[in-house]
């Protein structure tokens, strides 16, 4: 009958929907026994760049006063921004840094202000930097406790070959960067480390250096650091070569070092491709596309493990996509399917910590670049920061290829943290994480403490919003301009994680007995 049929037709249409928007059951797998990897405690980082407000790309100026010689400093939120994190780790570089002259000492007459020039690299002419601005970036540094390490030019003292390529010949002259190393140690400012260069590697960006040059040049900085802190102590660490990887020019770089010379071998991410690229959106979303850069991971770290087992690799500098990023993605909820993946696999890879492109400045900043009010990812950021320790974990599952899983021990307490990231926009995956030696949940009989979930989505379901909620609240600055609070969800140990379309979660587990986190 025509009734049957309509209601044939309706069921159809019900289970239809019921489908698309149902839940796929998951089973998460975690090996607890021993870790695969381990990272620094202080693995989050982030950057601040030397471009001027002139800078664009695309039609576009996005970088404004957050460069490192004109970032209003004294501005509160900054300051509680970098202060949250208690450490945050800091680095100070990017593409100008090989033009920048240090306004200290006797070894340089001319200090000139940074103006465009067309012949120029990256269009810039070479730039002072005044101990004055050192001062009161240390100031700011100090009272926030951030860990710093700072990029030196690597091609004073070098020319251009002139043979129709973009390499620069000749000895590095540290006379310089000596004065400046002096100065900031004569001043008690605390450095992590020191960097050699920026995008010098490989095949170079605007310059190019040859790789048995560049490890002779940063043996030779080695030994200036070495006469300024005779202490090993409280020695700043050495890294290089900052720029993206290569196996043959990073295997030559590292043979053309002496031993413990270099501390950590450094290089760039800038997977997503340009930020003017029209599918930057799809890409972030497309697991397929995402684990493309694992093979890189894996090769640094295995370069860093043969040629200098001293060192570890770094990430020291990733904006996804270059070019300042994406000018309505790179900014937004959608940006952390990509940045939290990429933390999550170059922990497993052994990487020691992960420089995100920028603090503040461009269209990839953790910060807004004129109200200084964080993007989503700023949350992402100190989340993994409080809750990921450096303890590396296993983990697996057989579900879809668009639920991510990486689980660490948690950092300065018992249990696990599993982050979950659910790339898809259709399902929400209802996930069990389970031991793999079945110790967890415990039966002995004793009660199983709460489970904490910190679940974070997008505002009005929108990816492409600059507020992200934290368990169905936005997270906003307080009234004091300090960043929120930012509690969990406590939820029954026993029920199922519930991840929803296009949200991540960080999930803390007390109970879970993992004997590599004892």
């Amino acid at each position: 009958t025509m009734a049957s049929k309509a209601l044939l037709l309706l069921l159809i249409c019900f289970f239809s929907f019921s489908s698309s928007i149902s839940g796929e059951f998951v089973k998460v797998s975690v090996k607890g026994v021993t870790t695969i990897a381990e990272t620094d405690d202080n693995f989050i980082c982030a950057t601040l760049d030397w471009w001027p407000a002139n800078k664009c790309d695309y039609g576009q100026c996005p970088w404004g006063n957050a460069g490192i010689l004109n970032l209003d400093l004294p501005n509160v939120i900054l300051y509680n921004a970098i202060k949250a994190f208690n450490p945050l780790r800091i680095r100070i570089g990017g593409s100008l840094q090989d033009q920048i002259i240090y306004r200290v000492g006797n070894s340089v007459k001319n200090c000139p202000q940074m103006r465009k020039q067309k012949d120029g690299l990256f269009g810039f002419s070479k730039g002072c930097f005044p101990m004055e601005r050192w001062d009161a970036l240390n100031d700011l540094f100090n009272k926030t406790s951030a860990r710093i390490t700072f990029g030196l030019n690597a091609l004073m003292g070098k020319k251009p070959a002139n043979d129709g390529s973009i390499n620069w010949v000749g000895d590095w002259d540290p006379r310089n960067a000596r004065d400046f190393i002096k100065y900031t140690a004569s001043k008690g400012y605390k450095i992590d480390s020191y960097e050699l260069g920026n995008e010098l590697c490989a095949g170079g960006v605007s310059a190019r250096l040859e790789p048995d040059q560049y490890g002779k040049d940063l043996s030779l900085m080695r030994q200036v650091v070495e006469q300024i802190y005779p202490d090993p102590k409280n020695r700043p660490k050495i890294l290089g070569p900052a720029g993206f990887f290569d196996k043959e020019w990073f295997k030559t770089f590292l043979q053309n070092t002496d031993p413990n010379v270099v501390d950590g071998v450094t290089h760039h991410i800038y997977n997503l491709g340009a930020g003017v690229d029209p599918d930057l959106i799809n890409k972030i979303q497309d697991p397929y596309f995402l684990d493309q850069i694992a093979q890189t991971f894996k090769e640094a770290a295995a370069v860093s493990q043969s040629f200098a087992p001293w060192s570890k690799p770094w990430v020291g500098e990733s904006g996804g996509a270059y070019n300042s990023g994406g000018r309505t993605v790179s900014h937004t909820f959608v940006n952390a399917f990509w940045y939290l993946d990429q933390l999550g696999m170059t922990a497993t890879y052994n990487h020691h910590a992960y420089c995100r492109q920028a603090l503040i400045g461009g269209n990839y900043a953790l910060l807004n670049t004129t109200t200084f009010i964080p993007n989503p990812d700023y949350y992402g950021a100190l989340l993994w920061h409080r809750l990921m320790g450096k303890k590396v974990l296993s983990v697996s599952h057989d579900g879809s290829p668009y639920l991510r899983v990486y689980s660490h021990c948690s950092k300065n307490r018992s249990g696990i943290t599993v982050l979950l990231i659910n790339m898809s926009n259709s399902t929400t995956f209802d996930v069990n994480i389970v031991n793999d030696r079945k110790l967890y949940p415990s039966c002995n009989g004793g009660r199983l403490k709460a489970r904490e979930e910190y679940h974070l989505s997008p505002k009005d379901g929108d990816i492409q919003s600059d507020v992200v909620l934290l368990n169905g609240t936005p997270l906003r600055l307080t009234p004091t301009l300090d960043i929120p609070d930012m509690s969990p969800k406590l939820v029954d140990p026993t029920s199922d994680v519930s991840v929803s379309p296009d949200s991540y979660v960080f999930v803390t587990i007390k109970d879970f007995r993992a004997s590599a986190c004892a």
